[in-house]
């Protein structure tokens, strides 16, 4: 038994390695052709096996072939990255870094408290930005801002009046919905209902504001990198480390950011 099972698996070896006809091989090992072996002598005949491959005509023969998981790609480069301050700062100037990604996620959190609210009020308007004649401004530095009625706010602007396309166009890209109308020197903002067109409309505006943000901050990251790749006295594998270090702290403030944008899309949504 030993003997025949050795022969056939040589018998199959050889067919695969010579690309001969596996039905070929097959029947010839079990005495089914009258054909002198290619590696030994023609094994004894079996009645039972050649009616299983003359019905089967040796389509039992197969080679299964298994590719590499390509899947263990996406699992690669995903290492938790320890983030040592300590380290950092000795090589860069850490804490500028630190504190400007900071300042970003803190100016988003300020965005969100007053430009996206359910009801527009006098404040959120007080400190919308304002770019005219090349200088930034507050639209407070440029009207006086009066509430008429609970559903409508005027802007006087009689001391500014070459400024008011300007207002008018940082009004209408706040984010806030707004549809403000200009008559003479004043401008009529009517404050917009709590439709769930108007909700979407500021959860648009939060995300828009979270990938500012996220670009301010992956900036700061290009930036601290170019000059460690910069800064010849420092070795190649010891800048890969800082850079994995710096890549890590500032996809750690982008998540932050990202929690405080889907914190205030449920809010502007009512899921919370």
């Amino acid at each position: 038994m030993l003997k025949i099972t050795f022969a056939v698996g040589a018998q199959v070896v050889f067919t695969l390695r010579h690309r001969r006809n596996p039905c070929h091989v097959a029947l010839q090992c079990l005495g089914k052709l009258d054909v002198k072996s290619q590696i030994g002598p023609k094994l004894p005949s079996s009645t039972f096996l050649n009616e299983i491959v003359s019905n089967s005509c040796c389509t039992h023969l197969s080679v299964r072939c298994y590719a590499k998981n390509k899947d263990k790609k996406s699992n690669k480069g995903q290492k938790k990255i320890s983030i040592d301050e300590n380290f950092l700062a000795e090589h860069l100037k850490y804490n500028a870094m630190k504190t400007e990604m900071e300042k970003a996620v803190a100016a988003l959190k300020n965005n969100y408290i007053k430009n996206l609210s359910l009801r527009s009020s006098t404040g959120a308007l007080d400190s919308l930005p304002v770019t005219f004649e090349g200088d930034e401004y507050l639209i407070q530095d440029l009207a006086q801002i009066v509430r008429k009625n609970p559903k409508t706010i005027i802007l006087n602007m009689i001391s500014f009046p070459q400024a008011i396309p300007a207002v008018l166009e940082s009004l209408k890209a706040s984010g806030m919905n707004l549809n403000p109308q200009q008559d003479k020197t004043s401008i009529f903002i009517p404050i917009p209902k709590v439709t769930k067109e108007h909700r979407e409309n500021l959860s648009k505006g939060a995300k828009a504001l979270f990938i500012k943000t996220k670009d301010t901050i992956k900036e700061l990251q290009n930036k601290n990198i170019k000059l460690l790749k910069d800064n010849d006295s420092l070795a190649t594998d010891l800048v890969h480390t800082l850079q994995d270090q710096i890549t890590a702290v500032a996809d750690k403030y982008v998540l932050e950011a990202q929690r405080i944008m889907e914190e205030k899309q449920n809010e502007l949504k009512g899921d919370s």
